[in-house]
């Protein structure tokens, strides 16, 4: 296989495990990660957490550990999600 080839399907990969991580992380419930957060933290994942993929937990820490180096469209997403969550676990606890 040639080298463009090979970096073709290598990236395909990468893209893909990054994408079904962060996939699989959105039904945890510690950290639901949005197909809007996909689409706003693939770019950070693969920056910032590439040693970590596949692994959907060290993914997700990493990106928690991170938020301060996350792009804004990223940080924006999450900040708004863990606060529907948060909103959402109070309701909860108090209904």
């Amino acid at each position: 296989m040639s080298k463009i080839r090979f970096t073709t399907v290598r990236n395909a990969g990468l893209s893909l495990a990054v994408l079904l991580s962060v996939s699989a992380a959105a039904t945890s419930p510690g950290f639901a990660f949005s197909a809007e957060a996909q689409s706003a933290c693939s770019s950070d994942a693969f920056r910032l957490c590439a040693g970590d993929i596949p692994s959907i937990p060290k993914i997700t820490a990493c990106i928690r550990r991170n938020k301060s180096s996350l792009s804004s469209p990223c940080r924006m997403v999450l900040d708004k999600e863990e606060g529907s969550v948060s909103r959402s676990n109070v309701a909860t606890t108090r209904g």
